[in-house]
């Protein structure tokens, strides 16, 4: 699908057709969508099959001032929720390709974005997608806002996992933190490569002509510098976690065990005597008129002693 979007007003608005200074939004295109793309809006076949690529790493193709190159592409990866093969909820990363060509900038996804969502409706900030440079780069900002935004839920999550844990006997939770962490791996991968782009970018010149440019890919790198912090905080301490929470269920299970152990043995008391009384030989008592008081007695001590001993020693 190919939608075109332009700022009037400081309002982002939604065109019919194709204009100057518009911003080309793509998601998913048909074949013959990618042939318009390429033929009617001049944007290079290979930019748009790269960014649609799902295994394509972040990479940069920028035009600098001394060449006449009219295109210019960057791939960055983006975090989006999903669920994994056991339906917990986790993070994945996929590529999203940004094409600057002379009078539009495109953006090419394979699947609809909330963050492309927020720039439509201009949640995040005030866009101005005839100034293509700062446009890029304010997409790369939100970018980097939806991965500390969902590192943030992350943290979440996994204080609501610890919380469960705690009281838990079934590996449910265990499965739920398995994804929390393949989404931090997949965030750490994804932001170094992310990283790479950046740095590479501080190094082209007409993005650093302009001083409002300068100062917001500053701000970027900054924005993506802290996502990795958090990324490698939380991957470390989620790792000792995981040890920590496996014992904490076996422990749980072992208290149950141990319980209802206990619990068997003192029922099986009065079990044992019943059936010695209950059998057909001479037996002490067997002709005392307060034979079954005694023994139901007899039983009783025996249980109620044992259970002061086994609540002494904490079995219960």
């Amino acid at each position: 699908m190919i939608e075109f979007f332009k700022t009037t007003n400081e309002k982002m608005e939604q065109l019919a057709d194709l204009e100057d200074g518009c911003w080309v939004k793509v998601t998913a295109p048909t074949d013959e969508e990618i042939e318009i793309l390429s033929k009617e809006m001049d944007v290079p076949k290979p930019y748009i099959l790269d960014a649609l690529d799902s295994e394509e790493r972040s990479r940069i193709e920028l035009k600098r001032a001394e060449q006449d190159v009219r295109h210019s592409l960057v791939i960055v990866d983006y975090p989006y929720e999903s669920k994994d093969e056991l339906g917990y909820a986790m993070y994945e990363t996929l590529p999203i390709g940004i094409v600057l060509t002379r009078k539009h900038l495109v953006t090419i996804t394979l699947r609809d974005l909330p963050i492309l969502e927020d720039v439509q409706s201009m949640k995040l900030e005030e866009y101005d997608t005839t100034n293509h440079k700062q446009f890029l780069l304010k997409l790369l900002y939100a970018v980097s806002y939806y991965y500390l935004k969902y590192l943030n839920q992350i943290i979440k999550q996994t204080n609501n996992l610890e919380i469960q844990i705690k009281q838990s006997m079934k590996n449910e939770q265990l499965y739920a933190f398995m994804a929390v962490q393949k989404s931090l791996v997949f965030f750490a991968t994804a932001l170094q490569s992310n990283k790479a782009i950046l740095d590479k970018m501080e190094d082209v010149e007409h993005f650093m002509q302009q001083e409002d440019n300068h100062d917001l890919l500053r701000d970027v790198i900054i924005e993506n510098k802290q996502a990795i912090a958090m990324t490698d905080t939380y991957t470390q301490i989620i790792s000792g976690m995981s040890d920590v929470f496996s014992s904490v269920i076996s422990n749980n299970l072992n208290i149950v065990m141990k319980f209802l152990t206990s619990f068997t043995i003192i029922l099986s008391l009065p079990t044992i005597v019943a059936s010695i009384y209950g059998m057909n030989i001479k037996l002490p008592f067997m002709h005392n008129e307060h034979a079954f008081a005694l023994i139901l007695l007899f039983t009783l001590l025996i249980t109620t002693g044992v259970t002061v001993i086994f609540w002494r020693r904490k079995y219960f």
